[in-house]
């Protein structure tokens, strides 16, 4: 649910087994309960969704809509005040995988709130060092920015979190949950 909540949105289904064959489900308020309970007590914030009943060859079917939130980024609830970015667990969605969000997808997801708006950026040297290089190659990694211009992975992850909160980068995540950047079109 936080990984849908996180990116575009998505469904669950209920009663519908890994091969696609529907089973059904035993029943219908258990399932609704074990949702609402999993959105209210395991997610912070709370993620929003509808429930719909479906009846298919005399089975139930219980589907999930989870819309994109406006309050990102949602975490497996660790009863904190405050996000600690070093160990909240923030999920996005990949394809069809739900991974884990890296410390800069998840400043990236928190900015997109509009409570961080970036107010002021200028372009300095590694920027510069950034573009250069995406001039030659496809993208750019963390590890690639650090090593390019000699400063800390931390350094360098702010660099092009602050580069895509510009609008200047896109930050793309693979299956694995390795990420890079790309100069936005």
């Amino acid at each position: 649910m936080i990984a849908f909540a996180n990116t575009k949105g998505g469904y669950i289904l209920f009663g519908i087994d890994d091969d696609r064959k529907v089973i059904g489900v035993e029943s219908e308020k258990a399932e609704a309960e074990m949702i609402e309970d999993a959105a209210k007590n395991y997610c912070e914030p709370q993620v929003e969704y509808r429930l719909n009943y479906i009846v298919y060859k005399g089975k139930e079917v219980v589907t999930v809509t989870i819309p994109e939130s406006k309050k990102k980024p949602h975490r497996i609830q660790d009863y904190k005040n405050e996000l600690d970015i070093n160990n909240a667990v923030v999920m996005i969605r990949v394809n069809d995988k739900s991974i884990r969000a890296s410390k800069e997808m998840v400043r990236i997801l928190r900015a997109s709130n509009g409570d961080r708006a970036l107010v002021k950026y200028t372009i300095g040297s590694n920027e510069k060092v950034v573009f250069e290089y995406l001039a030659k190659k496809e993208n750019i990694s963390v590890k690639e920015l650090s090593n390019l211009v000699n400063i800390s992975e931390r350094r360098a992850s702010r660099t092009l979190v602050k580069l895509v909160r510009a609008n200047l980068l896109v930050i793309h995540t693979k299956d694995n949950g390795e990420e890079f950047f790309t100069a936005a079109v």
